[in-house]
């Protein structure tokens, strides 16, 4: 029985570091939340090269709630959520469309925004209110968003790809196509918000053939990061800093 005492003790005292070394590591965590910051006003890089937008902003309010260190990450939206999965970071914020594919290998915190897809088109030309009215026209999407899908499932056939929504808005503020598809949202902001295509351009339609969408975080599945960004929104939503921060970027 002595030895036994002995032999505990001795396992207690060699694993007290290590349980020290994990809490310390838990604690120490930085989070990392990728977002692909061309997508005013979820998240967009502002003049002193600060990523902000309702998103970034919402995403840091969450972790000074819940008392974590998150980092953001500016990347590419082609691969974003190929580098989630491959442990890049641990959650993304990038006006992700809650889809029922994207719910098989990715968990969602509650919607905090909804939008369909607009139809962005150049001031004083013509005014297209749906999909039918975009047939034979040459219409700008980013690449793999639900813009992009909407528009091939509307059987469009010209439709140019861009790597983000800044460079189409400014090939269609330079009339090289004729209109631009993208989250409603984001696109109002280039209306009334945005200096350089306030006053330029204008959403005349939406598209017909996609439901309203549901805009979340995502991580991988199982991810307990989930648990911290879904407890700390609710405690942002219970306390008015959602509402706050979407007064402040003109998200009705």
């Amino acid at each position: 029985m002595k030895k036994l005492f002995t032999v505990i003790a001795l396992v207690l005292l060699f694993a007290a570091p290590v349980f020290a070394n994990g809490a310390q590591e838990s604690a120490n965590k930085v989070y990392k939340v990728a977002a692909n910051a061309e997508w005013p006003p979820f998240e967009f890089v502002d003049e002193s090269g600060e990523i902000v937008g309702f998103e970034m902003d919402l995403v840091r309010a969450i972790g000074k709630a819940m008392n974590v260190e998150i980092e953001i990450q500016n990347v590419a939206w082609d691969g974003i959520f190929a580098g989630l999965q491959t442990g890049m970071y641990d959650a993304v914020a990038s006006g992700v469309t809650v889809t029922e594919e994207r719910k098989e290998s990715m968990d969602f915190t509650t919607p905090f925004v909804t939008l369909d897809q607009a139809i962005l088109v150049k001031v004083g030309g013509p005014e297209y209110k749906n999909e039918k009215d975009l047939a034979g026209k040459k219409v700008g999407v980013q690449n793999g968003t639900t813009g992009h899908f909407a528009v091939q499932d509307a059987g469009i056939k010209d439709i140019k790809n861009f790597d983000n929504i800044p460079d189409a808005v400014l090939d269609l503020a330079n009339g090289n196509i004729d209109a631009v598809v993208c989250d409603s949202l984001v696109a109002n902001d280039y209306v009334l918000t945005n200096d350089q295509f306030k006053g330029t351009l204008v959403v005349t339609g939406h598209l017909e053939n996609t439901d309203v969408e549901d805009i979340a975080m995502c991580t991988t599945k199982g991810n307990p990061f989930l648990q911290i960004l879904e407890e700390g929104y609710q405690k942002c939503l219970a306390d008015g800093t959602v509402d706050a921060l979407k007064a402040k970027y003109n998200i009705l």
